[in-house]
């Protein structure tokens, strides 16, 4: 009975996790719209392309509840929320983040992202998988595997590589920004003070949105029944990933599509490289089947998404509608394996 709350309480409780939720949600817009803002007059102080600022300092930006999930679940040693966050997470990038700003306003991509940034992303993914479970890729033993046996780790060693490709590739897009200015006359410079503070204000209100969005979700998830692995997988990823969707919806809508696809592909390449480095290292982590299957479905979405990117240098409004089916159709499989 200790355990029990009456059910007027706990209609009060979920009445207050839904308020905290909507509060985060306010949260999350007013802070992306500042972070935009702040982002793209940076980037036009310095001369810098929006794609650049996108993969960057937009990216490392959205990136952190991810970061703060992850290392947290390291330390505690939530192997499979740590994996499982950033997998998900990488996964709605693609497919949600991408796909509902394209069924807003078709998305031109630029051609340094298709030649670069685009198959690092895969790349990152197709060495994590090799890293971690190469054993049993090709010992062909994997099916023989329970769902929640381990089939490898995210070891130290792993952490330590996905860190230098990481820091390497931070040093060549820093030398790619050098190289080549993005010069714009026309464009208003704006005292940097006030763009650093439009940037901090931005990130405070986005991490700050995105906690409590992702507190009051696993809330209510854990109301409702859903296991600590699919909470992972799914609320937690896609409240971690709001961060991303809502900056990119309002980039894409204030016109600046190039930081909208950077902040996308960026956040990806953070959550792989820097985000799961950090947090392996802490703990080295644990891969079941499930998250290898996952990684698979990663990669298959990844190539799919480059193949629509490429087909017309822009992923139009159809494609993002197929890509947000595809990730429904990712969450019902889920939920039910």
């Amino acid at each position: 009975m200790g355990h029990r709350l009456p059910v007027y309480v706990k209609k009060i409780m979920i009445f207050l996790y839904i308020l905290v939720l909507i509060v985060g949600f306010v949260g999350l817009v007013k802070g992306a719209d500042l972070f935009v803002d702040g982002s793209a007059k940076i980037a036009g102080n310095l001369g810098v392309s929006g794609l650049i600022i996108g993969l960057t300092i937009v990216a490392l930006g959205t990136s952190a509840p991810e970061l703060a999930v992850s290392t947290t679940a390291a330390l505690q040693g939530s192997n499979e929320i740590a994996l499982s966050n950033v997998v998900g997470s990488n996964i709605f990038n693609l497919l949600g983040v991408l796909g509902f700003c394209a069924i807003l306003s078709p998305l031109p991509v630029d051609k340094s992202a298709l030649k670069r940034d685009f198959p690092i992303s895969i790349a990152n993914t197709i060495l994590l998988l090799l890293l971690t479970c190469s054993g049993v890729l090709f010992s062909g033993e994997f099916t023989s595997h329970a769902m929640a046996d381990n089939v490898g780790d995210v070891n130290r060693l792993t952490s330590g590589i996905l860190l230098v490709l990481f820091l390497c590739y931070i040093l060549y897009l820093i030398h790619t920004a050098r190289k080549n200015p993005d010069e714009d006359p026309d464009r208003k410079k704006e005292p940097m003070k006030k763009c650093l503070l439009l940037l901090l204000i931005g990130v405070v209100l986005i991490i700050g949105g995105g906690q409590a969005v992702v507190y009051s979700a696993k809330k209510i998830a854990r109301f409702f029944g859903m296991t600590e692995t699919l909470i992972g997988l799914t609320v937690v990823a896609l409240g971690t990933s709001l961060p991303e969707l809502v900056t990119s919806l309002v980039a894409a809508k204030k016109g600046e599509t190039d930081l909208a696809i950077g902040n996308a592909i960026g956040s990806n390449i953070f959550n792989l490289m820097f985000i799961l480095g950090i947090s392996s290292m802490i703990h080295p982590i644990g891969v079941n089947m499930a998250s290898l299957c996952d990684m698979f479905i990663l990669i298959g979405i990844s190539v799919m998404t480059l193949i629509f990117a490429s087909t017309s240098k822009k992923i139009g409004r159809l494609e993002g509608a197929v890509m947000v089916l595809v990730y429904a159709a990712d969450v019902v499989f889920a939920i039910l394996r």
